[in-house]
């Protein structure tokens, strides 16, 4: 037996790019669903490391078995389980908004002129809970170049797929779909922000966001959108999913951030997937080298 589908078989914790409290209350019950391969995964070759962090990747069956994904269910998991109808291949990406090259594009038009780099990044959930990654991919400022976003892009937009058929969790008014999200622009074009196709090496899962998601390591994992289909360079500040569900307890930044806690839970502290001891979570999820100059002047308990 493959050594990933034996490993991912026995798995029970994983990776999440939406949150709330339908599944914090379930983060530690019993009902810890199987890792499974939904489509075939393939290898992938990254050209470099990019960057990396001081700390051991999260074993792969937790990153992958343990996941938040609400088109398939609310339920840790049920990407998993109900997910065997979704086709990440054929994929299209609508490009459009503020820019001089917009487009409907397929997967292979996106990919093809970028190399693939391995990224190991933390991932800190606003549930509490956090992992270490190491993603394929490459920089979402390449992309975005691609387009040649106007003067008047002030920020960019992003949507996952709506199809009902493919993902049945959308059959039920949860949240508004599309699932929706966004970044300001030098978010969007900072270096460390990352359009990921891959992790582990191989192609994405279909329960991590399969063909292609968003990675913003600083921020919380809801706003690292899976399985996109468009982006939209916006004048306007764009409306993202769960700030306009819980404006008060979501905010448009989620930079991850120990002094501001969730209205229902303390964010002072983490507990990493695949162990309990808990540790202290870093403003800005340890990047605050990289990224803190980006907020610089803002009052980080308002525009949270």
């Amino acid at each position: 037996m493959n050594r990933r589908r034996f490993i991912a078989g026995m798995t029970a914790a994983g990776l999440t790019g939406t949150a709330s409290a339908f599944s914090f209350f379930g983060l530690f019950g019993d009902d810890e669903p199987t890792a499974v391969e939904l489509y075939p995964r393939r290898p992938l070759k990254a050209s470099r490391r990019a960057f990396s962090v001081d700390e051991s990747p999260t074993d792969e069956a937790d990153a992958i078995g343990y996941t938040n994904f609400y088109e398939f269910g609310t339920e840790k998991g049920d990407a998993q389980r109900y997910g065997e109808r979704f086709k990440p291949e054929p994929w299209r990406l609508t490009i459009d908004g503020e820019c001089e090259r917009p487009g409907d594009y397929t997967l292979e038009d996106i990919l093809k002129p970028h190399p693939l780099e391995e990224r190991i990044y933390r991932l800190r959930c606003v549930e509490t809970w956090s992992m270490v990654i190491p993603w394929v991919g490459f920089p979402l400022a390449d992309l975005l170049k691609r387009f040649a976003p106007t003067s008047r892009a002030k920020y960019v937009a992003f949507e996952t797929l709506y199809d009902p058929e493919q993902m049945p969790g959308q059959r039920r008014a949860v949240v508004e779909w599309p699932y929706r999200e966004g970044l300001r622009m030098d978010e969007a074009m900072h270096p460390l922000t990352l359009i990921a196709v891959g992790m582990y090496g191989e192609t994405l899962p279909v329960q991590n966001g399969a063909p292609l998601r968003l990675v913003v390591p600083w921020k919380y994992g809801f706003k690292s959108i899976k399985s996109i289909v468009r982006i939209h360079f916006s004048e306007k500040l764009p409306v993202t999913t769960w700030n306009q569900l819980q404006p008060d307890e979501y905010g448009f930044y989620a930079n991850v951030n120990p002094a501001v806690d969730h209205p229902r839970w303390s964010q002072a502290r983490e507990r990493p997937v695949g162990g309990w001891r808990r540790r202290d979570t870093l403003p800005f999820n340890g990047y605050a080298e990289e990224v803190a100059h980006l907020y610089h002047g803002m009052d980080l308990a308002k525009y949270f």
